[in-house]
Order: structure tokens, then C-alpha cells, then sequence
């Protein structure tokens, strides 16, 4: 590791970091969108049917510690804290409790997108400045100085081969951890509906 460090010269300093800023996101972002989680499907169910009888009774299960550490707690408990105004109020308030919990989700994604983007181009900045080595030593040296052009070649190779390693792995984990938001959106949508039908049931239209 240190020789290819050493071989690809100065700029594999940053690819090298970028590399470590994007596994910490990823095993973050792992951890934090698991779906018990996020969205504690046995405790949801708990509060839509106490919710059916009294919203008080909802309100205490909602209240518990284990169900406000999560996103679905926040996003029922804000909807259940305005059950008394009416329907549209609770929707109201469940949909801005919702905006903020889906901010929270995507959190640091921009910035592993970022890293997924900018990794390769760092690479071919690499391969630049190992070219331009080669001609320099083609022009001090000429063509019978093979240490001197291998080293310029070398740095080309490297930079190149680590910017790809980090940015293809980065890229992957970007697109699954969105899709992975995606589906948990989804699925709180469904479960605050649900806590709402189950509170205001809606107008059956004649």
C-alpha cells in the first residue's frame, strides 16, 4: 500500500481520503436506514389500533422511548398531537413531520454522490501529470531513460486504477442507499395514512 501511495504521487493523498470519507457514509447510512429502525412496523401497528379506539391511548404508545427514537414515531406522533383539530390539519402536520424525517434520511448522500463523481476525475488529473512527467523526460532524458518514463507512467496507471477503485464502489452504494430511501418514504407514507383513516376516517362519497 505505501508503494502505490508513493507511485502515484500527490494526488493519490486525495483519492485516499475520499475513499475513507465514502466507506464511513456508506457503513453510516447502512446502519441508519435499517428498516427496524426507521419504520418499527410492530409498534406502528400498535398505535393505528389503539388509535381506531382513543387517540389518547395511540398518543402513550407513540409516546415510548423506543418508538420516538425512530422516523415513523416522529411522523405519527406529530399527526397524533393535532388529531383533535381534524383531518386535514393531522395530514398537515404529518406530511411537514415527514419532509424533515426524509431530509434526515438522505443525509450525507450528496456528498458520497460527490465523492462517486469527482473520484474518477481526480484519476485522470493522475494520468495527466504522469504523461506530462514522460514528456518532460523525454525531452531531458530522450527515449533511453526507461526509469524516468516508467515513473511518469506508472503515476498515470495508479492514479487512474485508484480513482475508478473508489468511485465504482461509491457509485454503487449512492444508487442503492437512494433507492433504499425511496422505498422507506414510501413506506411511512403508507403507515401515516393508514394512522389517519384510522383516526378521521376518510368521506365515503356518495
Amino acid at each position: 500500500m505505501p508503494e502505490l501511495l508513493q507511485a502515484g504521487g500527490w494526488l493519490m493523498l486525495p483519492i485516499a481520503l475520499a475513499s475513507v470519507l465514502a466507506a464511513a457514509i456508506c457503513l453510516e447510512r447502512s446502519w441508519s436506514l435499517r428498516t427496524e429502525r426507521v419504520l418499527p412496523s410492530e409498534l406502528a401497528g400498535g398505535v393505528i389500533e389503539a388509535a381506531r379506539q382513543a387517540v389518547a391511548e395511540a398518543a402513550r404508545i407513540a409516546a415510548t422511548p423506543r418508538f420516538q427514537a425512530s422516523c415513523l414515531g416522529a411522523v405519527m406522533s406529530a399527526g397524533l398531537a393535532n388529531a383533535a383539530s381534524g383531518r386535514a390539519p393531522m395530514q398537515e402536520a404529518m406530511e411537514a413531520a415527514g419532509a424533515g424525517v426524509v431530509h434526515d434520511l438522505e443525509r450525507y448522500l450528496t456528498t458520497l454522490g460527490t465523492v462517486a463523481a469527482i473520484s474518477p476525475l481526480l484519476g485522470l488529473l493522475g494520468t495527466v501529470v504522469g504523461m506530462l512527467r514522460v514528456f518532460d523526460a523525454l525531452l531531458a532524458e530522450g527515449a533511453g531513460d526507461v526509469a524516468a518514463l516508467a515513473g511518469g507512467i506508472g503515476q498515470a496507471l495508479v492514479t487512474t486504477a485508484a480513482g475508478l477503485g473508489v468511485a465504482i464502489p461509491a457509485l454503487i452504494f449512492h444508487r442503492h442507499l437512494l433507492r433504499r430511501v425511496e422505498a422507506l418514504t414510501v413506506a411511512l407514507e403508507d403507515q401515516a395514512a393508514r394512522l389517519l383513516n384510522a383516526v378521521h376516517p376518510a368521506p365515503v362519497d356518495r
